[in-house]
C-alpha cells in the first residue's frame, strides 16, 4: 500500500527571544493503513496521537527545534514509544523547551528514513534555525519544508539562531534544485510548489530578511 499524507493543525504558543505569539501548526502524517511517521510534533499530543489512531508511530521527526514544534513530542513518545529525530545542531534550542529530556536520535543529511512506503531524505537546511532540516521524498512529490520555505518566501530571521543568508543558501541550493512540481508542505500555512516559490528568489534577496 503507498504512502499518503495527512495533515492536523494544532494551535498554540511560539515563544523565544522574550516574545510568545500564537500560532497554528500544520503537523504532517505520512504512512498507510498499519505505520505513520510524524513530522512535528506541535501543541497538542492528543489530537496527534488521535490521528495515529491504532497504527503504529514509526519516529516523531523535528524540522527544527522551536518550541511550537517540539512542544508535544515527549508527551507522544511516551505514549506510543515512537523514537523522536532531531538534528544535533539544534540541541540547544530543544533543551530552552526540554531541559530533561532529549532527542532519541540524531538526523543526519542524506539520511533516508522509511516508513509504510515512504522514504523521506533528510536535507540540512540551516537559516531559521542552525539545525533546521527538510524532508523530500520523491515518491510522493513532497518535500516537508518546516519554517524553512513558506508560500511567498524564506521562514524568518530575525530571532537567535537564524540567519539570513544561510537560509537563502538553503533554499536556493537545497529546495529550489527540486523538480518544479515538487509539493512544498509547510509548517505554517498553506501548502505551495517549488515552480511557484522558485521565480521569487532575487526578490526575498533584495527584501533582505
Amino acid at each position: 500500500m503507498a504512502a499518503r499524507i495527512e495533515r492536523v493543525v494544532t494551535s498554540g504558543q511560539f515563544s523565544l527571544d522574550g516574545g510568545t505569539w500564537d500560532v497554528d501548526n500544520n503537523v504532517w502524517l505520512v504512512g498507510d493503513d498499519h505505520e505513520v511517521i510524524v513530522i512535528d510534533a506541535a501543541h497538542d499530543a492528543d489530537a496527534i496521537a488521535e490521528a495515529v489512531g491504532d497504527r503504529r508511530l514509526a519516529g516523531i521527526v523535528c524540522t527544527h527545534a522551536h518550541n511550537d514544534h517540539i512542544g508535544a513530542a515527549p508527551a507522544l513518545a511516551e505514549r506510543t514509544g515512537a523514537v523522536i529525530w532531531l538534528h544535533r545542531d539544534d540541541l540547544p534550542l530543544w533543551r530552552q523547551t526540554h531541559p530533561d529530556r532529549d532527542p532519541d536520535a540524531w538526523l543526519a543529511d542524506g539520511q533516508v528514513i522509511e516508513a509504510a512506503g515512504a522514504d523521506l531524505t533528510v536535507l540540512h537546511t540551516p537559516g531559521h534555525a542552525p539545525g533546521a532540516v527538510c524532508l523530500y521524498d520523491p515518491g510522493l512529490g513532497a518535500v516537508f519544508t518546516g519554517d524553512t520555505l513558506f508560500q511567498g518566501g524564506p521562514g524568518a530571521t530575525g530571532r537567535s539562531f537564524s540567519h539570513f543568508p544561510t537560509i537563502i543558501d538553503s533554499i536556493r541550493d537545497r529546495l529550489l534544485t527540486l523538480p518544479a512540481g515538487t509539493k512544498v508542505l509547510t509548517g505554517h500555512g498553506d501548502t505551495t510548489t517549488v515552480g511557484a516559490e522558485a521565480p521569487h528568489l532575487d526578490e526575498w534577496i533584495a527584501r533582505g530578511h
